[in-house]
């Protein structure tokens, strides 16, 4: 459905912004009234990482007005594979301030303001007061839940994206939308509680050029809803496998809702098909003693700083290519945090293999 604009228009543009956006003059729908309010508009985006550095680079080149950036992060050169709007230089520099270079060499007519804060449950609604709208980039449910109970205390419209190995999730979240227009929040998708334990980016990877792909889409729906041109995703949600290069469309309806049920997807993370046992250390050297195979699926570089003594060392992307790799009947898998031991030993169970993984990870047993 359609939404009234968000923002009023500006009075006008300079010739320079103008000229510079005159690709936008001349689409319908959205032209020079749709460019003035964009000008207009305040966009908060939580987070300038895998998500918030495509976001804040397309919202700048689109010439939204002022662009509040919130990070307390510095840059790690770990971050350059993903996050587009940092370079080598910046590593060891706040990320907010690699925002105010990027977005202001495209647009410098767009204003950006920084907060270098951890948003929390204390700040969040100080930070977002004020902005049109706010775009959550966050890479946590802790953060993502308080960024919504905020936009939903403020009446403010929430575009949403997660995203996770090859896969990602797009919607927006609108508690109080205009009249006639059904409100739904982040608990209508995922309810309190049920994604706490989903596994960091650190902990399962994450494909860099989809981070720009759902940023640029994150991006989308703002100035979709800023301009009032197109259909939000409000009460819809699109599910992203870049793996098939496929979308599909859910609706989402508030869970209160008896004719309407929420639609709930399973989460971006591959899903498996029964858990794997998990064992401690201890049962671990206890199965290896009697013939169990110890399998470390980390990569070259994590296994170069230590293994477990009479580990077999196969990465878990050769392993997913050629489960036939590793030969016993017996394993016990192990990993970093657990996360990537869970999906080797998915796929040897389903070949006959009696695998079991490190509760874990090494990390839990380093001492």
């Amino acid at each position: 459905m359609t939404l009234p604009p968000l923002v009023d228009p500006a009075e006008t543009l300079s010739n320079r912004e103008r000229e510079r956006t005159a690709r936008h003059a001349v689409l319908a729908g959205l032209g020079d009234q749709g460019q003035r309010r964009l000008a207009a508009a305040r966009v908060a985006v939580v987070g300038a990482g895998g998500l918030g550095s495509p976001v804040i680079l397309a919202l700048a080149a689109a010439g939204v007005g002022t662009i509040t950036v919130i990070d307390d992060d510095v840059v790690e050169y770990a971050n350059l594979q993903r996050q587009v709007i940092h370079r080598v230089d910046d590593v060891g520099s706040p990320k907010v301030a690699s925002a105010v270079r990027a977005a202001t060499a495209l647009s410098p007519e767009t204003r950006i303001e920084t907060r270098r804060e951890r948003l929390d449950a204390d700040n969040a609604s100080r930070l977002l007061a004020g902005s049109d709208l706010v775009i959550d980039g966050t890479d946590t449910f802790e953060t993502r839940t308080v960024v919504a109970a905020a936009c939903a205390a403020l009446g403010l419209p929430l575009v949403w994206g997660v995203i996770q190995e090859f896969h990602a999730q797009v919607t927006v979240f609108w508690t109080a939308p205009p009249a006639g227009v059904p409100a739904v929040g982040l608990d209508d998708l995922y309810p309190a509680g049920s994604a706490d334990d989903l596994p960091t980016c650190a902990e399962v990877g994450v494909l860099g050029s989809l981070c720009m792909t759902v940023g640029g889409m994150l991006a989308t729906e703002a100035i979709k809803l800023i301009t009032g041109v197109g259909e939000p995703l409000l009460g819809r949600l699109v599910v992203v496998d870049a793996l098939t290069g496929t979308q599909r469309e859910v609706p989402l309806r508030a869970a209160s809702s008896a004719a309407s049920p929420a639609a709930v997807p399973p989460p971006p993370a591959e899903p498996r098909r029964t858990a794997a046992p998990e064992v401690d250390l201890e049962q671990l050297r206890a199965q290896q003693s009697v013939g169990a195979v110890v399998l470390d699926v980390r990569e070259p570089h994590e296994t170069a700083t230590g293994v477990l003594p009479g580990s077999v060392l196969v990465p878990l992307g050769e392993l997913l290519a050629d489960p036939s790799l590793v030969g016993a009947d017996r394993v016990v898998v192990v990993c970093a945090h657990g996360i990537r031991a869970h999906r080797a030993a998915d796929a040897l169970r389903g070949r006959g293999v009696a695998a079991s993984v490190l509760a874990g990870g090494l990390a839990r047993w380093q001492s």
